[in-house]
């Protein structure tokens, strides 16, 4: 793309008016074809003859944009005239909003202080063989729109019944914009995806006026009311109630989340342009003629997240178990809005590492993701440090030191997408960045072939925390010194695939667990039992194993394990025995359980297992999400244990696959499928008659193992019986 156009911005402030940009023109003949190709320092919505140009929502997305910056590209042949007005309006988006509730990094803050800059180029072929270019230069104009205030975090206030002049105004400046960092846009596109109708109307015992929609979604209210010029609706968002039944938002901490829209004259239908909300309910706090004269019909929930396709699908006999399964989807798609975040509510809402890195596999079964991963990753790559350091989170707002587990995103992630699809671009593209990692480790322990001494979050939420604490009780050494090994052994896996020289790291992980083995030949939580076993860091894996199953029966087969540990949990009991052990804990109802949250009213995961306690109390106001997925790994033991769709590291992308399910008494049948770059894979088995019947669908040769008895299969439908 040869770019012509100009920065432009605002001549002066408009605080924290949204400006919107304007520009008439007219057409010099038949139009052919026309593209217009866009992006801005903020987020932009672009407008050409009283139509919106394309569907994409918060364009053009949240990069890195100190080196990443996505324009996008809309074909608009069919909504030029001879006479054209071109308007777009631009809020501060990530870009501009504050990002966090603490001290913000450097890099953020002068983002903070650029411009609402705009940066576009209309590309006009005519009929008769001649073209013409239109350009953002000092020749448009800009004037006050209706969006008198966006933010990510504190939401929108519109203002529907002022009149906004176009094509007269004041004029822009241009100025010397980030140019050099312009990209074609490489993620999905976040669209408006579904839509959510109130399942209530209800009054709290504090009198309040609040609508239940059933289901925590991420995205905004669509209004639809008949009101008169001036009158104002103004919404609160809340993701659940308190034990009295009164509306709840103290977990949203400083993010006000407000919607407020002044009317104009008569019906009218507004849903925020430049934010988004993560909630459950609303509160109508005000309402023309009142908020008793809300009705339900007035608001629809409108869900917004990446465009990523559904690819895998688990359904069960238990009805609880569906509930989880429904409930990781959701939080998948609540989270997966342009980069994986953390939560879509708080004054957080950033693509934390450690999340994405134990979610990933489980994301890469639910969703096609190669396209959403492959452009978080390389931003990732972009924010890493010259000498390998990896952020918290990424875009890298925080700018703070690397933590086993989280910075490990930049090994693992990469791998866990390879896998998913076979295609060796994503190696390709983030090697280097895999070794700067492992060499960042090397270079910053005090011991060698260990990581010891780093600052880390640890078992993040580990039950088994000491009073006061967030982290786990498992050594932090021990889980970055596990994490040291594994990412060196991925760099190996993928230097191998990429016919690369990786003699040097193959030494190095030799080196790391003999080290490790020395260093901690003992084992203390669950989670570094699940470690050691699960990286093949002891030297008897089974020992660990069952070390691990004995603390768990022994604390009454509960799970204490926090971020690092649950993921890995359920695969080392049954990698090494047992099966039976796991499906108690998947199938556990009280506290502390995957399950516990759904008979709490859940629809999506949590960020603590006990998020709301047993009494109704909460577990806190400062850090309680109810929409955190990454307890939802649990889904890819479901695919790939009980329902036994596992891909292969030497077929990757399932270009052949290996199906091993195994089912378990206290269910009656299991459902789970997957669609791949090849067809799809199919695994059913239920009871009948006493005994097992499983029903296996391949589109490619597959490894089939069915109660200890192996079979190589073909492409089709096969169906096997065993005891039960």
């Amino acid at each position: 793309m040869e770019w012509k156009a100009q920065w432009i911005r605002p001549s002066f402030d408009l605080g924290d008016i949204a400006p919107l940009f304007s520009k008439s023109f007219t057409a010099k003949g038949r139009v052919k074809e026309a593209k217009l190709y866009i992006t801005a320092l903020g987020i932009y919505e672009a407008e050409l003859n009283g139509k919106r140009v394309g569907d994409y929502v918060l364009a053009p997305g949240w990069t890195t944009y100190n080196k990443r910056l996505q324009y996008q590209v809309y074909d608009v042949t069919e909504q030029l005239k001879e006479d054209n007005c071109l308007l777009v309006t631009v809020g501060k988006g990530w870009y501009r909003s504050r990002l966090v509730g603490w001290e913000t990094s450097e890099i953020q803050q002068e983002l903070r202080k650029n411009p609402a800059g705009l940066l576009a180029q209309l590309e006009i072929g005519y009929e008769d063989g001649t073209s013409e270019t239109l350009i953002t230069d000092e020749t448009w104009s800009f004037g006050e729109s209706h969006v008198r205030f966006s933010e990510i975090y504190d939401g929108e206030t519109y203002d529907a019944s002022l009149t906004v002049i176009t094509g007269e105004g004041n004029q822009v400046q241009s100025f010397d914009g980030p140019s050099h960092t312009l990209i074609l846009q490489q993620g999905e596109e976040i669209l408006e995806k579904e839509r959510v109708h109130g399942a209530s109307l209800f009054h709290t015992p504090k009198g309040e006026v609040v609508i239940d929609f059933g289901q925590e979604v991420t995205g905004y209210i669509e209004l639809e009311v008949d009101a008169k010029a001036g009158e104002e609706v103004e919404l609160s968002h809340a993701e659940v109630l308190d034990k009295e039944g009164n509306f709840y938002t103290e977990n949203y901490r400083s993010a006000k989340a407000k919607y407020r829209y002044i009317c104009k004259e008569g019906k009218q239908t507004y849903k925020p342009k430049q934010t988004f909300f993560g909630f459950r309910y609303i509160r109508i706090d005000q309402f023309p003629g009142g908020v008793e004269a809300a009705k339900l019909e007035n608001f629809t929930a409108v869900v917004v997240y990446s465009d990523i396709k559904r690819t895998g699908y688990l359904s069960c006999s238990n009805p609880k178990l569906n509930q989880l399964f429904d409930n990781i989807i959701w939080g998948q798609k609540g989270n997966f809005l342009d980069i994986p975040t953390d939560c879509p509510q708080r004054d957080e809402r950033l693509g934390w590492t450690g999340d994405a890195q134990v979610f990933v596999k489980a994301a890469a079964l639910n969703y096609d993701v190669e396209k959403f991963f492959t452009k978080w990753l390389a931003d990732l790559a972009a924010d890493q440090g010259e000498d390998g350091r990896v952020g918290h989170v990424i875009p890298d707002v925080l700018a703070g030191e690397s933590s086993a587990a989280w910075a490990d995103a930049s090994t693992i992630c990469p791998w866990e997408i390879y896998l998913a699809y076979g295609n060796p671009q994503i190696l390709a593209s983030q090697f280097d960045s895999m070794k700067k990692w492992v060499g960042y480790i090397t270079a910053h322990t005090k011991d060698t072939h260990l990581w010891t001494g780093g600052q880390h979050f640890g078992d993040w939420l580990g039950l088994d925390a000491p009073s006061g604490s967030y982290k786990g009780s498992s050594r932090e050494d021990f889980i970055a010194s596990a994490f040291y090994a594994y990412s060196t052994s991925l760099v190996v896996k993928a230097g191998k695939v990429l016919e690369e020289d990786v003699s040097e790291y193959e030494a190095l992980y030799d080196s790391i667990v003999a080290a490790f083995r020395k260093a901690y030949p003992e084992y203390y939580t669950q989670t570094e039992c699940v470690l050691a076993a699960h990286f093949k860091l002891a030297p008897d894996c089974q020992a660990a194993a069952d070390q691990l199953a004995s603390m768990v029966k022994e604390c009454g087969v509960q799970l204490k394990t926090g971020f690092v540990g649950t993921p890995y949990l359920l695969h080392v009991l049954s990698d090494y025995g047992y099966g039976d052990l796991a499906y108690s804990l998947l199938l556990r109802e009280s506290y502390p359980s995957w399950l516990y949250p759904i008979t709490k009213g859940a629809t999506t995961i949590w960020e603590h297992w006990d998020g709301i306690m047993e009494n109704g109390d909460f577990w806190s106001a400062d850090m309680n999400s109810y929409n955190h997925y990454a307890y939802g790994a649990v889904a890819d033991w479901v695919y790939g244990v009980a329902g036994g769709i596992k891909a292969m590291e030497e077929f990757p992308g399932y270009e052949r696959v290996v199906v091993a399910p195994k089912p378990d008494e206290r269910l009656d049948w299991l459902k789970v499928s997957l669609e791949t770059r090849h067809g799809l894979i199919r695994s059913e088995w239920k009871k009948v008659a006493g005994a097992w019947r499983y029903e296996i669908e391949t589109p490619v040769a597959a490894y089939v193992t069915i109660a200890g008895k192996s079979y190589e299969i073909s492409r089709g439908i096969h169906t096997f019986f065993s005891n039960i």
